[in-house]
């Protein structure tokens, strides 16, 4: 293979010390305990490529697709190192380089951007999964069978839909509305665009396919309204246009994305207070999308705590091993991230998780855990219990 380099930028690649603080908060260093699974093996990997040309051979990638992207790495790191960016780079390489993402992968990422197909996907997958037919090692939850239509309720901020969000958690955005309804906020939804964000697109190093969908979700919401995502991994892909496309128009746009709780909660007093709090506990686990990425888990918190009793997990943070379409194409180490996960919950006693992400939620319902979004408990508290 002719000499290659990588979509990095050398600065960044060059801003890592190798000090070592990051490998505590590295779920795949600590379930494996191997330097490679860490990222400064898998800085020093891509430097030996970049820098002393070593080939982008079978451990290179291995390196790089074993990476669950949680970017946990990020928010401990003293020398700010754009991890997440380095590694979308390198698997961007491997896309153009090598067959790293076999055609079937392609196919499906392909399909989020068609959402009638998804939903008639979905369907099929449901029906599948009713019989016994979708392998529990997958990690999937529940998907569901029927979906209720989503009504617009005014035009004071748009909510992204989505594709998986849309077709599995449609439920969520109904909460969503409702809770903003008692509010007085109106609600207005995307028009044709807005099927996929093109987060899991640009994990994969699908970049051209995720610049594609991003150009027709800017498209689907004009105008200068607030964009609410109750997604954490939308959230994130969305307030990163201006890098993805680098032009003024996606700047102008990322500027005005906000996550629901994120928005919420420096407008908590407009909702009412409710009849009476949720008779249960709730653990509050927070998506690494929404804690290392976009850093506003704390609202969370504070939009949810004037009706539930909240308790913390005690596991600084680790991700659930979800990651978008990582449970599926890692499946081994997904499993292992998770039990972590349910053993931190347990050691909580509350019987409810709150989640602000499609991929979490489902990761850790298929474990047995009663998991959901935290507007739906939000709206669940408003009705009265």
């Amino acid at each position: 293979m002719s000499e290659v380099h990588l979509h990095v930028d050398d600065r960044e690649l060059a801003s890592c010390v190798a000090c070592g603080l990051c490998l505590p908060h590295c779920p795949t260093y600590r379930v494996t305990g191997e330097e490679s699974a860490s990222p400064r093996g898998r800085i020093a990997a891509m430097r030996a490529v970049e820098w002393e040309h070593r080939p982008l051979d079978g451990d290179f990638t291995t390196f790089m697709d074993l990476c669950v992207q949680c970017r946990a790495c990020e928010a401990v790191c003293p020398s700010s190192v754009p991890f997440g960016r380095l590694m979308e780079g390198a698997r961007e390489t491997l896309v153009d380089e090598t067959n790293y993402q076999p055609r079937r992968w392609r196919l499906a990422y392909a399909t989020l951007g068609h959402h009638r197909l998804l939903l008639a996907g979905s369907t099929v997958l449901a029906a599948a999964q009713r019989v016994g037919l979708v392998p529990r090692r997958l990690g999937l939850g529940r998907v569901p069978l029927q979906r209720q239509p989503l009504r617009a309720t005014g035009a004071d901020v748009w909510l992204f839909t989505g594709c998986v969000m849309d077709a599995w958690q449609r439920p969520v955005h109904q909460a969503v509305i409702d809770v903003l309804g008692r509010g007085d906020i109106g609600v207005a939804l995307p028009g044709k665009g807005a099927d996929c964000c093109g987060a899991l697109h640009v994990h994969a190093g699908l970049a051209d396919g995720a610049r594609r969908l991003a150009r027709r979700v800017l498209a689907s919401m004009p105008g200068d309204a607030p964009i609410l995502v109750d997604s954490a991994g939308c959230g994130a892909a969305l307030k990163d246009y201006g890098r993805l496309l680098d032009t003024d128009e996606a700047r102008a746009f990322a500027a005005r994305v906000f996550d629901v709780h994120e928005w919420l909660a420096q407008r908590v007093d407009r909702l009412p207070k409710s009849v009476r709090r949720l008779p249960y506990r709730v653990a509050v686990q927070d998506p690494c999308h929404l804690r290392h990425v976009q850093r506003t888990h704390q609202h969370v918190r504070t939009v949810l705590a004037p009706y539930a009793d909240l308790v913390e997990l005690d596991d600084e943070g680790l991700c659930c091993g979800a990651g978008g379409a990582y449970a599926a194409t890692h499946p081994e180490m997904a499993g292992d991230l998770r039990e972590r996960k349910v053993e931190a919950v347990r050691r909580t006693g509350a019987s409810v998780v709150a989640s602000a992400n499609p991929g979490c939620i489902m990761h850790l319902q298929a474990a047995g855990l009663d998991v959901r979004h935290p507007l739906e408990l939000i709206a669940e508290a408003l009705r009265g219990g």
